[in-house]
């Protein structure tokens, strides 16, 4: 665990001599502060239910970005090697880097707390939805950090593991719209597959253990494949 928890502090603090960490911060609050404001004054509504209906989107775009860089930069300049030589398990390393890139994620977050602040001064807000919400923001964005370390464990180019990790965030997040196209018989297990899916019902302020469960099933399988993926290349 000591292993992990240093890796980790390594790659936190390294995202912030990154001017790549505060344009994707940037990018983020411009993107949701827009669509939130446009849309609140637009509707007057008191409510984030825009915000959380683009949040998975957005994220499908930002977190591949946090993520790309955490194991194909080291594998390009050779410091993976290195790395693999110190007193470190391979599992210490997945949990540091995830962990990083999942604190990263949440201090993301974080500045977005001012929308609901400000809703709750205009209008009468219902608290539940917007704490489930949250909740569910942190799994999707643990699901999706777990993908963006696969991703980027597969190969030396952080272009090539942004890409990777974009298609498989965007296609989880888009194929429950899709369902249109295929079969009948699948449509209840293919609309299981889809992250948007979970992420709305916990949107709604309802904890349900299957969508709990979902998250963390696809964290897992992108922290085993990982795990996997680094044994290969050491």
């Amino acid at each position: 665990m000591q292993q992990a928890i240093q890796i980790f502090r390594k790659d936190f603090r390294s995202y912030f001599v990154s001017p790549i960490a505060y344009i994707v911060i940037a990018i983020f609050l411009l993107v949701t502060g827009w669509f939130f404001f446009t849309t609140f004054f637009l509707f007057g509504q008191a409510n984030l239910r825009n915000f959380f209906s683009l949040l998975p989107v957005i994220f499908s775009f930002v977190i591949p970005a946090i993520t790309m860089r955490l194991v194909s930069e080291e594998l390009n300049i050779g410091s993976y090697e290195t790395l693999m030589t110190m007193p470190v398990t391979y599992t210490s390393v997945v949990v540091g880097k995830f962990l990083a890139s999942l604190a990263f994620v949440a201090g993301l977050l974080l500045p977005t707390l001012a929308y609901p602040i400000t809703v709750s001064a205009l209008g009468q807000l219902d608290w539940g939805p917007v704490i489930g919400g949250y909740i569910g923001a942190v799994l999707l964005a643990a699901a999706f950090c777990a993908i963006g370390l696969f991703s980027s464990g597969l190969t030396r180019n952080q272009i090539i593991a942004f890409i990777i990790g974009m298609a498989i965030c965007f296609s989880l997040t888009l194929i429950d719209k899709m369902l249109f196209f295929l079969p009948r018989s699948l449509l209840g297990v293919l609309a299981y597959l889809g992250a948007d899916f979970h992420f709305q019902n916990i949107s709604k302020g309802i904890i349900d253990t299957r969508d709990v469960i979902y998250f963390l099933s696809v964290t897992f399988i992108g922290l085993y494949g990982t795990y996997l993926a680094l044994r290969e290349k050491h």
